[in-house]
């Protein structure tokens, strides 16, 4: 069995992806505490503690492992939660430390991005897309901390594919929602259209994004790959439909006044009357054959386990 090394896996998202890797996997979870040396693991699950913003314990503990894939989720998870240099430096230098530390490990590498790094969400005021439905090809404009982290995260990740002659795959999930806690499906946020202007009323459930990270991996650690040695590709990681379930267009003109004539709005995947979310989804399909297979309108009541990876 490969041993696969998650970064951040005690996280609020990232115990879904080591829950949805372990039972493929012998997974090494790596964060900034240890969960303790009294706690029960979940199978083929493991903990190791360390500071991945220090250049010497990211490279030690990956050495150490010596894994055959890294999945990187550990990060500061959304800007205005810490001072604005944190956010940054904290992000980019855990994922340049990791991932020149899969490098050196000849491991391919899959990493949490964000629709962030489009710049949509935290500028003021929010800047209209380029294109409707929004693709990977999309101008990277961020304004914020966390944003810029993970475009430098992203540049980081084609540097050490170009260098390592790995694998690396940057997965930009929207706003992560949680089975039987869809925060974008409060009242606040339901009555208010300017509560999700800024990223377009987009979300993703959590689950989704653990299923795009395993089918990722798996396509990098077969023999046929998609992702071709020594490159680097980022995929969205988007619900098929909006948090609204209104037409977009719709949702669009009545919160920016109009659609922008400067904006090329694809016809045949973004009609009138579809209430589908404004980013496309369409690469991770041809690259790994994921398709969002999550909505609101199940999921924000659903009862769900959450991942439990010890006890005690």
């Amino acid at each position: 069995m490969d041993t696969v090394l998650v970064t951040g896996g005690r996280g609020a998202s990232g115990r879904w992806v080591v829950d949805r890797l372990a039972g493929d996997y012998e997974v090494v979870v790596v964060d900034y505490d240890h969960p303790g040396l009294g706690v029960n693991p979940a199978s083929n699950v493991s903990f190791r503690a360390a500071d991945l913003a220090e250049r010497e314990q990211a490279l030690d503990v990956v050495a150490a492992v010596d894994p055959d894939a890294v999945v990187h989720w550990a990060a500061i998870p959304v800007a205005g939660t810490h001072p604005e240099g944190r956010v940054f430096e904290t992000n980019a230098l855990a994922a340049k430390h990791v991932l020149d530390a899969a490098g050196r490990a000849g491991a391919p590498v899959v990493q949490a991005s964000s629709d962030g790094a489009y710049g949509f969400f935290f500028a003021e005021p929010t800047p209209f897309p380029d294109e409707l439905p929004v693709t990977e090809g999309h101008p990277l404009r961020p304004e914020d901390p966390y944003g810029l982290s993970k475009v430098t995260a992203e540049a980081a990740a084609g540097a050490v594919a170009r260098r390592h002659g790995v694998s690396a795959v940057s997965v930009r999930p929207s706003w992560i929602q949680y089975p039987g806690d869809y925060a974008c499906r409060a009242d606040e946020y339901v009555t208010d259209l300017e509560a999700g202007a800024g990223n377009f009323w987009s979300y993703v459930d959590v689950r989704d994004v653990a299923d795009l990270v395993a089918a990722a991996l798996a396509d990098l650690l077969g023999d046929d790959s998609a992702v071709a040695l020594g490159t680097h590709e980022a995929i969205n990681c988007v619900a098929a439909d909006n948090a609204l379930g209104r037409p977009l267009l719709e949702l669009l003109r009545e919160s920016y006044g109009e659609v922008s004539d400067d904006c090329a709005v694809d016809g045949s995947a973004l009609a009138e009357g579809d209430d589908r979310g404004a980013y496309a989804v369409a690469k991770a399909e041809q690259l790994f054959g994921w398709t969002p297979s999550r909505s609101w309108r199940d999921a924000a009541d659903e009862a769900v386990t959450e991942p439990a990876l010890f006890e005690g």
